[in-house]
């Protein structure tokens, strides 16, 4: 294509030729009457410096600009002879056929047809009010015209585009690969073309004449996609409404494109021609496009929802295929429990102590100076079927070795040995009750019971049995009358203290220990009640068909509560005094030391008296008597010391067992992967059971985001009723927006402090192997996000977006909702996230507040994203609001918004995509990007949550 020929007319040696109604050197002037069957003999517009077409006329049955347009017949036909002949034939016409020569006026094409039309926009118009013509040559099949390069111009396919103000053409484009649809047969046409390109005309009206108007740049950098848009013709005048699309276009005019009113059609063709080409609505390929296809956009997004959906799907049943396949190989009964001893020697446990020492003057942890021993060499042992009391003041070591014996995780450095002999393969069951009762206040007594049991007991063990279990731990307990009585806690009242206590001990006895270890059990009770709680321990220890042994730290107890204690161990310090019958034992073995115990008085208030402040000779005796504990006593077997478990403290040190048979030492980790009574599904089933039970007791949370959601809705409805479609308007729209994106940033802090309320309980139930941290979070995350999440934000985002009068149909109002799903969804998992980061709840919520005035800042709304400082900017990419209101924008402009607005009495009819992308920098098309992105918040908070919770959070003592 030669650059000296305008209107991409094509060289031919010195002269160019030309598209159907130009002419000249360069083919610059447009035709002034005539036919467009002269071709190059057609008389042209002349002016200066461009040629003007305002003087010219039409000669009868031609029309529109140029008069390239036929209306009749007879124009055609006496056109064609004028240049032909009255014997002149027709191209590619047969002998037989009708050859006569008949004017289409419809918007469909068959080979080359001529299209004039007028361009009335107001903002166009308030710039240039002159009047705008636009023409078009459409050339679907070249072939077929009556003259090749005369009639038609270009390849197959083609568009050939002049637009005229004020009868000077002002620009000119071209476009190929054009498709036409003629979609349901109502006389309509679509064509869709590739390769757009237009060239201004400068010194022209619309390029360069007035510096302030100067469109040069725009038109010049039109490319991509056009569309030609027209409806059928009316039957009063036969002339239609069309449509000229693309990108740029519409985003400054709207999605409908430039409106073009007043079309005219014509096209020149042999009826025969016309009788072939009749229904043939394909494009060059031959392809028809009989509706709208799917975008690229949302076929990724319904591609990344399936896959959810199907990965969702084979998790359940997997789920499923393991619950079923558990239950059929359970035990199908209750196994024994009890049988084992507990064996530990040579027991320390050191702290390192960095408070008061500068960081960057820290020596080696292994540094006496900067360490506190807690425990130094205790050493100790109760067998099945006894009960052991562990005795000291308070800071002698008891709760230490308590959770030590019991394999919980410590922070400090643990050193020594501990077995359980007696369990005939499989690691023993050791059950703990701390010191604290951690339990869930809206359960009953039962459920809280049963709770454990279908946790902590075998799959395969039938739920009947497991219910007979828990009464029969609620009758030994004597809480059988408290069976439907809810818990409590501090602020609803419930049971008693010692009555909660018992509970937190039923807790565990459901899960048949082999060794039952308490932390101070009896603290804080009354002398009945603590009675109570010591003999069902003894109760448990001596049962005939499954002793269990039985250990409990005692802080000072009372001279009846002594006396039901089979063992002692009495700490001192950190180090053992005594270790061994109960009873008046210690004080004899005290009285034989030099001293003196009074007869009647309590020997447990005599112990500790001893503990308090004992002579140092004491502690050498110790020592000794613990070097030959190993040997046991009478009754108790080498065989027992030989099957013991061994162990690893939480820091790597190992806690290892003296064997003494030829084998290797088995050795675990205390981070091995634990190993879960029930399956997946059934823990998830359980939890989210129990969470069902605490929202319908306590509805007060529900029905509080229930009644702000339709609070703040009418508010804001209210607040942005029935915005107008004004500049302004536009930007209370946007704000609207906004305030729904904020309102949910703040409405999903709720979401943390539960997390934070309920991590002690979970602490608890996963130190003792209730179930995974994945199917807690789970059951977290379904109880929290339907019914405080996502129903409130259906409410307050329903209400306001009717009232306040945004896009008016179904496809966007759900396209709305799925976007403020998506970031209710993000918003509760990153605070999901934060609640299991801090261990302190108020930095947690401190972190949140500002982490939503950050996406306040940085969603585009208070400030333009393009006028932050660089080296801020780069923040927007992590703000999940930006992304969130960007594609609510996005979506509300998508409905062919147009703003009607005037700016200094110029009248303003643009796109509101426009206004979006120059007041907020969003771009049209991000919809789609923003949902995908949404969608990578969502799984990045997820699997931070689930890293963190594995990792993290867990009971370290």
């Amino acid at each position: 294509m030669s650059s000296s020929c305008e209107n991409y007319g094509t060289s031919n040696g010195s002269a160019c030729a030309c598209p159907p109604g130009f002419g000249g050197s360069n083919c610059s002037q447009p035709a002034c009457g005539g036919t467009i069957f002269q071709g190059p003999s057609r008389p042209l517009a002349s002016g200066t410096p461009f040629a003007n077409l305002t003087s010219c006329s039409c000669e009868d049955g031609w029309t529109g600009t140029g008069c390239n347009v036929c209306q009749t017949a007879k124009a055609c036909q006496s056109g064609f002879a004028s240049v032909e002949g009255s014997g002149g034939s027709l191209t590619g016409a047969d002998t037989g056929q009708n050859n006569t020569l008949v004017c289409s006026t419809t918007p469909q094409v068959y080979a080359a047809s001529e299209m004039s039309c007028d361009v009335q926009n107001p903002t166009l118009q308030g710039i240039f009010p002159g009047p705008s013509t636009l023409t078009i040559l459409r050339t679907l099949n070249a072939s077929f015209t009556p003259l090749p390069n005369v009639t038609a111009f270009g390849p197959s396919g083609s568009v050939y585009a002049q637009l005229f103000y004020q009868g000077v053409e002002q620009f000119y484009c071209t476009a190929d690969s054009c498709q036409q649809d003629l979609g349901s047969g109502d006389g309509s046409a679509d064509w869709n073309c590739q390769n757009l390109q237009c060239t201004c005309r400068k010194g022209t009206s619309f390029c360069g004449a007035v510096s302030v108007s100067d469109l040069t740049g725009i038109i010049n950098t039109l490319s991509g996609t056009l569309g030609i848009s027209c409806d059928p013709p009316s039957p009063d005048n036969h002339t239609a409404t069309c449509a000229f699309k693309q990108d740029t276009i519409q985003e400054v005019f709207g999605s409908a494109g430039l409106a073009l009113s007043g079309c005219t059609f014509g096209e020149c063709i042999a009826q025969s021609t016309l009788d072939t080409l009749s229904g043939n609505s394909t494009s060059t390929d031959g392809n028809n496009s009989g509706g709208s296809s799917l975008s690229g956009g949302v076929i990724a997004g319904l591609a990344v929802v399936g896959g959810l959906i199907v990965i969702a799907l084979s998790f359940l049943l997997l789920g499923w295929l393991s619950q079923r396949r558990a239950r059929r190989r359970g035990v199908g009964a209750l196994d024994r429990s009890g049988g084992v001893s507990a064996i530990w020697s040579d027991i320390s446990y050191i702290v390192p102590q960095h408070s008061s020492v500068p960081w960057f003057s820290r020596r080696n942890i292994g540094d006496t100076d900067t360490q506190k021993v807690v425990l130094d060499n205790v050493s100790g042992r109760v067998v099945a079927g006894e009960v052991m009391a562990i005795l000291g003041p308070s800071g002698a070591g008891k709760t230490t070795l308590i959770e030590i014996l019991a394999q919980k995780s410590k922070s400090g450095r643990v050193t020594g040995r501990v077995s359980f002999p007696g369990k005939d393969g499989g690691d023993p069951r050791i059950g703990f009750v701390p010191q604290q009762d951690v339990l869930p206040p809206m359960l009953t007594v039962y459920e809280a019971l049963l709770f454990a049991a279908r946790l902590r007991l075998a799959e395969g063990v039938p739920d009947s049995e497991k219910r007979a279990r828990v009464e029969n731990i609620m009758d030994r307990l004597g809480i059988a009358h408290l069976r439907n009585v809810r818990i409590g806690d501090g602020e609803k009242r419930g049971i008693s203290g010692g009555e909660m206590r018992r509970v937190s001990i039923g807790l565990e006895l459901v899960a048949k220990p082999d060794v039952l270890i308490l932390d101070e059990p009896t603290s804080g009770l009354d002398s009945v009640s603590a009675a109570k709680v010591a003999n069902v321990l003894h109760a448990l220890a001596h049962d005939p068909e499954n002793p269990t042994a039985v250990i409990a730290s005692i802080h000072q107890p009372s001279s009846h509560l002594y006396h039901s204690f089979d063992q002692i161990l009495l700490l001192s310090h950190g180090r053992a005094l005594y270790t061994g019958p109960g009873g008046f034992a210690p004080a004899e073995h005290f009285s034989a030391q030099g001293i003196p115990y009074k007869e009647g008085y309590n020997v447990a208030d005599y112990l500790l008296e001893v503990a308090s402040d004992p002579p140092v000779a004491l502690f050498q005796l110790s020592a000794s008597m613990n070097s030959g504990l190993h040997s046991g006593p009478a009754g108790s077997s080498t065989d027992e010391v030989e099957k013991g478990l061994g162990g690893r403290s939480p820091n790597g040190l190992t806690l290892e067992n003296k064997i003494e048979d030829a084998q290797e030492p088995k050795k675990r980790s205390w981070y091995h992967v634990r190993r879960y009574q029930a399956t997946f599904l059934t823990q998830l089933e359980v939890l989210l059971g129990r969470e069902w039970k605490i929202m319908r007791r306590d509805k007060t949370l529900f029905f509080a985001h229930i009644g702000v959601a339709c609070v703040l809705g009418v508010f804001c409805g209210g607040l942005y009723f029935h915005t107008d479609d004004t500049i302004a308007g536009f930007q209370s729209r946007v704000g609207c927006l906004f305030f729904l994106g904020a309102l949910i940033a703040f409405s999903s802090l709720s979401a943390l402090y539960n997390v934070v309320e309920n991590r002690p309980l979970f602490l608890r139930e996963r130190s003792a192997s209730y179930y995974s941290p994945t199917a807690w979070l789970l059951s977290r995350f379904i109880s929290d996000v339907l019914p405080l999440r996502i129903i409130p934000t259906i409410i307050v985002s329903t209400i306001t977006y009717w009232m306040a009068g945004l896009a008016a149909d179904a496809a966007h109002f759900f396209k709305f909702l799925f976007i403020l799903v998506l970031y209710t969804l993000a918003m509760t998992l990153f605070n999901f996230l934060l609640a299991c980061l801090f261990r302190n709840g108020g930095i947690a919520i401190l972190t949140s507040a500002l982490t939503a005035l950050y996406q306040m800042t940085y969603a585009g709304f208070f400030v333009h994203l393009n006028d932050i400082p660089p080296v801020l900017r780069w923040l927007q990419w992590l703000c999940p609001l930006k992304y969130t209101l960007e594609a609510l924008s996005v979506n509300e402009v998508g409905s062919g918004l147009m703003i009607k607005d005037s700016l200094e009495g110029v009248p303003v009819d643009v796109s509101a995509a426009l206004i979006m992308q120059t007041l907020f920098g969003f771009g049209a098309n991000n919809y789609y990007r923003d949902v995908l992105v949404l969608f990578a918040f969502i799984a990045g908070f997820g699997l931070g949550v689930i890293f963190v919770v594995w990792l993290r959070v867990r009971e370290r003592r």
